[in-house]
């Protein structure tokens, strides 16, 4: 018996949708990740980007357990001396509620040239609207 290696040409992609509202942000950012490099498919190949698309909705409503939202921290750094920046997850939220799931599946993705080309599989959305409905995609339940 041959193993099967997916490769680009062979890889079929589907949409899905996920709504953040009330979700735990460690727990979607799993499943979205998992659900983005492909591992839920029979025919996963670890170095061929064979994932799937995923838009999710509602970002501004995901929870966070215990203080996280005063003690997660998000750093930056200008490359100047001294050009630290950090911000709470709180604020996080408030301005920015999309780099908050962004952020926590691009983590859970592989490292690098493969890593970046799943990234762009992920479409985050604050409310409730995304542009993506001529893509019909379909809703994904979690686990959880």
């Amino acid at each position: 018996m041959k193993t099967y290696m997916a490769n680009s040409s062979t890889v079929e992609r589907k949409w899905f949708v996920v709504d953040a509202k009330g979700q735990r942000l460690g727990r979607l950012s799993t499943e979205v990740a998992s659900v983005i490099r492909g591992k839920h498919k029979p025919t996963f190949t670890p170095h061929v980007d064979c994932g799937d698309y995923v838009i999710v909705i509602n970002a501004k409503e995901i929870e966070l357990t215990g203080n996280k939202w005063n003690d997660k921290k998000y750093y930056r750094h200008s490359q100047y001396p001294g050009g630290l920046r950090t911000t709470t997850a709180k604020k996080m939220n408030e301005t920015f509620p999309e780099r908050v799931v962004e952020f926590a599946v691009k983590g859970m993705l592989p490292k690098g040239r493969l890593g970046r080309q799943m990234y762009k599989k992920l479409f985050v959305y604050a409310g409730n609207e995304h542009p993506h409905t001529a893509q019909q995609p379909v809703v994904m339940e979690l686990k959880g």
